[in-house]
């Protein structure tokens, strides 16, 4: 009798493996098309998952037999497994994403006017420098010229407009003694009210020739280290030219760095301004940096179909503008939750399960325990209800045993 079922119990185990191996061999041929042959081998998993339920059963039953049958067997049937504790612990999902350090305060040198020919430059690459210190000079000679052309005029005109109103009061005067005619006062005003107002446009000349000499100075708009340098005296300097990369002197705050990240916009509910964040720059060997979401784009990129992030990074001398980060957003935790390793949960065409290990009577066994599945993330899923924590679940070997079967932990 024990031979017989156990020889049933080889062949129903040697025809399963066989239908898996024909099936699989079968998926590699033909000449479907990818979504078609996926539809195929999910038709084809499905039916081998209820062929598989239903040798477990037929297994489950002959061994019983064969346990009444012959006492002795039973432990010739029991399936070796190994079980850890479930037990009860926080959950949290992260959103996964590469990103690059960026500086808030980072700013390229450009003259103020139209530029011109670099006459000295008083800074050097790796300089720390502040905010409206003197970074170069630009050649003023003409401004200079215009500015003491300007002047000269300035001076005249303030000269001949002290005669004419001196001319224009002594008129008035003899006028008052009925000496002279009254046309004679009306001329020397008029020609106060010229002079005065060639004046106010000299004056205005002056202040303009005098911007034009400031232009020369240029400045540095931020505090920080002169992180790039690519302008030498004698070549010409223009905001054109300060504004290109790699063409003119760039400023870099470290002090004030962040991360920016593009979030692909099926995210979009689930990302928001102040949400947790953790940022790991490998480079560093430091741990995971904490944060929050400080920026969230209001749109969506057309190419990318992904929004704009950003957090706020501390200042660490190991952290550079431009390195990449992987910025990992928290957008889901539970508190006092249950969480398996997600390779141990399987499914059949209706649920998801697990196998725990329990006591029946003098042995032990393994039972199926339907669960309902939450989030997965780093190799763990949570698990909504089904399992209340504490059981014994089996981590392996659970691939291979049915409901009811008896098993051990070979200890």
């Amino acid at each position: 009798m024990t031979y017989k079922l156990n020889n049933m119990n080889n062949i129903l185990r040697i025809s399963f493996v066989a239908i898996v191996t024909v099936t699989f061999i079968g998926c590699g041929t033909g000449a479907k098309d990818k979504k078609g042959e996926i539809g195929d081998l999910k038709v084809k998993i499905e039916k081998l998952k209820k062929e598989k339920s239903s040798l477990d059963e037929d297994i489950r039953k002959l061994e019983d037999q064969l346990a009444k049958a012959d006492p002795s067997a039973a432990k010739l049937v029991s399936r070796l497994v190994s079980v850890d504790t479930l037990r009860i612990g926080d959950f949290a999902h992260y959103i996964e994403l590469q990103g690059k350090i960026d500086a808030e305060g980072m700013a390229y040198v450009g003259p103020t006017g139209q530029g011109g020919l670099v006459k000295a430059v008083y800074v050097k690459l790796g300089q720390k420098v502040g905010k409206g210190q003197l970074v170069l000079k630009l050649d003023d000679a003409l401004a200079r010229q215009q500015l003491e052309a300007a002047r000269q005029q300035t001076g005249q005109l303030k000269a001949r407009l002290t005669q004419a109103q001196t001319i224009y009061e002594r008129q008035q005067n003899l006028w008052k003694q009925n000496i002279g005619a009254e046309i004679q006062v009306i001329n020397a005003k008029a020609d106060v009210d010229a002079l005065a107002a060639q004046l106010r446009a000299a004056q205005a000349q002056v202040g303009m020739a005098q911007e034009q000499v400031n232009m020369s100075n240029v400045y540095a708009q931020i505090s920080g280290v002169i992180d790039e340098m690519n302008v030498t005296p004698g070549e010409f300097f223009s905001p054109q030219s300060a504004a290109t990369p790699g063409a003119g002197i760039r400023i870099v705050n470290n002090s004030n760095l962040k991360i920016v990240t593009n979030v692909p916009e099926n995210y979009v509910s689930r990302v928001k301004k102040g949400d947790k964040v953790e940022i790991v720059v490998t480079e560093t060997g430091k741990p995971a940096f904490q944060s929050t979401i400080s920026v969230v784009g209001a749109s969506i990129d057309p190419t990318t179909r992904a929004f704009t992030t950003e957090a706020k990074l501390p200042s660490d001398p190991l952290l550079k503008p431009n390195q990449t980060a992987v910025m990992k957003i928290l957008d889901y935790q539970s508190k006092a939750a249950i969480a398996v390793p997600v390779n141990i949960v399987q499914s059949d065409e209706k649920t998801k399960y697990v196998y725990v290990m329990e006591k029946s009577g003098d042995k032990m066994v393994a039972r199926k325990k339907t669960v309902v599945a939450g989030e997965v993330y780093n190799g763990l899923m949570e698990i909504k209800s089904g399992l209340s924590g504490g059981e014994l679940i089996i981590t392996d070997g659970y691939q291979s045993v049915y409901d009811g079967q008896t098993i051990t932990t070979g200890k």
